[in-house]
């Protein structure tokens, strides 16, 4: 079995650990970073080639490829996708939970559970959004923000405007979604490999911080989920098309609500705080079903 991470360093938490579990199982694993690919497209005969090599045999990939470099990873992606070459997570799937406004969108048609979310563009429109949400205090996030970055609270409508305004002249798109107010600064990450939870945890804010995430100084523990929210993850990770998922997601009077999907999940808050060998269980799921058969064949495309 021969396994390539797509990644930008190998000494990176997640990364080393996925080197590392790899290694445990006998697989051969090696960190390709997508940045220094270089993609030939002919007739027939897709092919990668790093550092001026061409990538041949490989039975799997996982992408860790990160926000601000999904274009160029992506399409280093779709390429091994098109040698044969299987993705714990597939490019498409990846793109469609980069996007947070389609994810919202694809789990609210599958009736799943989120915060009641309006996304506007025009200033005029912002107080009637924000009563269409229940009102303020209300939580502003950008399209592109990650680990709780562009996050932001709005205590009221006044002070909404202000941040549309800025982020509009910054020429970010924003999110508008209702504060709920029972989740406390509490929040649930549950790791889905293969349509199961195999770790999850709870997290708690900092005092005086509304934001859970580990990077924003919030504190996490170990948790077992109730079938619920387990049942949430699971089917929040299939709707959009993913093997491996970060589900996060707030407690509520209506149930547990769906914050984000998180493709490329961080794995060093979530295994310190459970001693659960995450990595493991994902090298585990790309062995099961990567194809196996002649590397060759697989080379040619």
């Amino acid at each position: 079995m021969k396994i390539a991470v797509l990644s930008r360093k190998e000494s990176l938490y997640s990364t080393s650990r996925l080197v590392a579990a790899s290694r445990q199982r006998g697989a051969e694993v090696r960190v390709i970073d997508p940045l220094e690919c270089l993609v030939k497209l002919s007739k027939k005969r897709p092919e990668v080639f790093y550092h001026g090599e061409r990538v041949i045999g490989l039975d799997g990939v996982i992408p860790r490829i990160g926000a601000s470099i999904t274009f160029y990873g992506l399409a280093v992606l779709r390429q091994f996708e098109m040698m044969g070459v299987f993705p714990a997570n597939e490019s498409q799937a990846i793109s469609r939970s980069r996007d947070k406004l389609r994810s919202l969108q694809l789990l609210s048609r599958h009736d799943i559970g989120i915060p009641p979310t309006v996304f506007v563009r025009g200033r005029e429109e912002l107080r009637s959004a924000i009563r269409k949400v229940g009102g303020a205090p209300v939580i502003l996030k950008l399209l592109e923000g990650t680990q709780g970055v562009g996050v932001i609270l709005a205590e009221s409508a006044k002070s909404a405007e202000s941040v549309l305004d800025a982020m509009h002249s910054l020429k970010q798109n924003i999110l508008i979604q209702a504060y709920i107010e029972e989740s406390a600064g509490v929040d649930f990450r549950a790791i889905v490999v293969g349509r199961r939870v195999v770790a999850a945890m709870t997290r708690q804010a900092a005092t005086g911080e509304f934001r859970s995430n580990l990077h924003r100084g919030g504190t996490a523990s170990g948790v077992t989920l109730e079938p619920l929210y387990e049942q949430t993850a699971v089917h929040a990770a299939e709707v959009l098309g993913l093997n491996i998922a970060g589900v996060d997601m707030i407690p509520s009077k209506d149930g547990p609500m769906v914050l984000e999907v998180n493709s490329s999940p961080g794995l060093e808050g979530i295994e310190k705080a459970t001693e659960v060998d995450v990595a493991g269980a994902i090298i585990d799921f790309v062995v099961e079903h990567a194809p196996h058969g002649d590397p060759r064949d697989r080379a040619k495309g």
